[in-house]
């Protein structure tokens, strides 16, 4: 695994050990941002669910200011942590060791707004729509915001979610990615 483009491309990223995650491979990542980016001007991400950090460390490497991990799996964090620092960008994130629900209700108390969101839970996991949910309701995403979803391709997710509208299904073998987009026009004047 490495970073594939911008200020961090081609640094070697470590995977983590065992077989508990299922880092996005190279060519998945890259469909990934041909779909949302492929640069962004700033903002903050979200990687709920990290894993490696792949995603995010990506979005900081394409023009992200800042970086939210997310992961319950001591060995993730580790590994975020090597991640962050083998790609030079330590002091644009915060890596936090809890599990989804919590870090959410803690990211609305902290006023958090999160321009880009990577969903990419255990597979066996369901429950994206409430994820996505939870995120709407407290306030943690932008209203322009984009949620990519990387699941297993025989899970088919709802094409309204929310305030979110699917704009894209690709399938790559076993995973697929869906990219949801805030429906501004649905959101009304509440946020």
């Amino acid at each position: 695994m490495r970073v594939i483009s911008g200020t961090a491309k081609g640094r070697s990223l470590k995977s983590v050990p065992g077989t508990s995650t299922r880092p996005t491979t190279d060519k998945v990542k890259e469909a990934i941002f041909s779909m949302i980016g492929p640069y962004f001007d700033g903002g903050q991400v979200l990687d709920l669910f990290a894993g490696t950090g792949g995603l995010g460390i990506e979005a900081l490497s394409r023009g992200m200011d800042k970086a939210v991990f997310i992961d319950i799996e001591k060995k993730s964090i580790d590994t975020i942590g090597l991640n962050v620092e083998a790609a030079k960008v330590k002091d644009q994130v915060e890596i936090y060791r809890t599990d989804a629900a919590r870090a959410l209700k803690v990211l609305a108390k902290r006023a958090e707004k999160f321009q880009l969101v990577f969903l990419d839970p255990p597979y066996r996991m369901k429950g994206i729509a409430e994820l996505m949910t939870t995120m709407e309701e407290q306030a943690i995403v932008e209203q322009d915001a984009t949620i990519v979803v990387e699941h297993d391709a025989k899970d088919v997710l709802l094409e309204t979610i929310g305030g979110f509208k699917q704009l894209r299904r690709a399938d790559y073998g076993d995973t697929a990615v869906t990219i949801f987009k805030r429906d501004n026009a649905s959101i009304g004047l509440s946020n």
